[in-house]
């Protein structure tokens, strides 16, 4: 589940032959600039050790029955190298207390006016040190952007915002419940997956009929006060078509299916859902399921079109990095002759804060022309607004076993293009090699777009720390 607050452990090194001042010094720092940010911290008292600081490995033990003690407290833990520091206190600490944990490794920079026998740290050297006994240990890490920061600058404040990202999507990912509300269409076969697969890495998928969804929602009460404060956000989400008939039938049947679902994901403590949008939710209930999808996705609860639960797991890790919503997308179309470019496409279910404006809700316009569009209100017309775009997709390899994926950062443009449905043109620095990607190693055709740059923080939670195969798109 997502965490709304975050408690670090920190660690401190000193070593004896370096000032032990600096390491004083340096705790305080750390202390000052992790609260600064709203953390919370949980590190050895000063007078625990000799210096205020982790040396030996009795001072590890110390540390570790520590972080022992607040064990479902921590999100993550921090060390810092205020000078060399013995990379033996620090690696006793991680590998008695078993955190499972992501690490972030700082050390603190020399300056050249300050290199006397009492005034340097050569922590430089002592950071490369420690994550050589780290890996020794097979405990997986982070750096900080430059090999060296200081405590209490503006970089090291980005980089523990950035940490702060990594460990949100690993603690969300390794904990998600999954809903797959209904079975897929039968004509995708590209969203199979394997539950079990998911499983091994804390993923738990959820299912459930789409026939149980739709006798729930003949036994809801829309009188309730919920049920008001829904039916208004539904009338106010967006502007409805012209031409569309019987508005009044059609919102109250969102508004049913949007409480039947919303009940059954708070049931089943569901972080996010798969829906089974075609064809029989229109056939057997009478709307598309569009326009839920991309209200719940709007509110941090990501919904994917297909029942694609890899994708709609692609989409929460997107949220979790970024904090804001995310879309399920077809990369769907060239753009002219610009090798570069494509749009990405769904019948439409973008969430409105994704898009950027107010949304236009109408009928299903492919879906429309083979069935009644009597039962296809619901879709989102939407151009999502220029800006910068991360896409991601996970997969489960079920040939070799394990989860993968890609990621990689473009554009959205304002380029027009002619077709209804939620539209994103993408600009992806050398898109055509990234699809041949894609193809070869049989990726599925939808993927996870949000309206930020966040590929660096998901690829370092799935590769390092859930020890996923991620293909970074450059």
């Amino acid at each position: 589940m997502k965490k709304d607050s975050f408690t670090f452990g920190l660690i401190v090194g000193t070593r004896g032959v370096f000032n032990s001042e600096l390491a004083t010094s340096g705790r305080q720092k750390l202390i000052q600039t992790v609260e600064k940010l709203g953390y919370k911290t949980i590190i050895l008292p000063a007078e625990a050790t000799p210096t205020g600081a982790v040396e030996t490995a009795a001072d590890g033990r110390k540390c570790a029955d520590l972080f022992e003690q607040h064990r479902k407290e921590i999100d993550g833990v921090i060390i810092a190298l205020p000078n060399f520091s013995d990379e033996l206190g620090i690696i006793n600490t991680l590998n008695y207390a078993r955190l499972n944990v992501p690490v972030l490794v700082q050390a603190s920079p020399d300056e050249l006016d300050k290199l006397g026998t009492r005034q340097r740290r050569d922590s430089f050297c002592g950071k490369i040190s420690v994550c050589n006994n780290l890996r020794q240990y097979g405990i997986p890490f982070s750096l900080t952007k430059t090999h060296t920061v200081a405590l209490e600058s503006e970089a090291f404040a980005n980089d523990l915002l950035r940490f702060a990202a990594i460990c949100r999507v690993v603690y969300g990912l390794r904990t998600a419940r999954i809903g797959a509300i209904g079975a897929r269409p039968a004509a995708f076969q590209t969203v199979r997956f394997s539950e079990k697969i998911l499983q091994a890495s804390g993923i738990t998928t959820i299912p459930i009929d789409l026939s149980e969804i739709i006798a729930a929602t003949k036994k809801v009460d829309i009188s309730t006060p919920r049920a008001k404060e829904h039916l208004e956000a539904l009338r106010s989400y967006g502007t409805v078509a012209s031409g569309i008939k019987n508005l009044d039938a059609k919102v109250e049947k969102h508004l049913r299916l949007y409480l039947a679902v919303e009940d059954w994901m708070q049931e089943n403590n569901l972080d996010a859902a798969g829906f089974q949008c075609w064809t029989s939710i229109q056939q057997n209930y009478g709307c598309a399921s569009c326009l839920i999808m991309s209200m719940m996705s709007n509110s941090f609860t990501p919904c994917a079109c297909e029942v694609d639960v890899t994708g709609v797991l692609s989409m929460y890790a997107l949220s979790l990095a970024t904090c804001e919503p995310a879309a399920i997308v077809d990369w769907n179309n060239n753009y002219g002759d610009d090798p570069n470019k494509c749009a990405a496409q769904h019948c439409g279910n973008y969430p409105a804060k994704f898009v950027g404006k107010k949304v236009e809700i109408d009928n299903l316009s492919v879906l429309s022309t083979v069935l009644d569009e009597e039962v296809c209100f619901g879709g989102i017309n939407a151009r999502v607004e220029p800006g910068p775009m991360t896409y991601l997709r996970f997969s489960t390899d079920d040939v070799n076993g394990k989860v993968r994926g890609y990621l990689g950062e473009g554009q959205f443009t304002a380029d027009p293009f002619n077709m209804l449905g939620s539209i994103a043109v993408c600009e992806i620095p050398n898109m055509q090699k990234l699809f041949r990607a894609i193809c070869k190693q049989g990726f599925e055709h939808h993927a996870a777009l949000v309206r930020t740059h966040c590929a660096s923080v998901v690829e370092e939670a799935a590769s390092t720390y859930l020890g996923w195969d991620m293909l970074v798109h450059e």
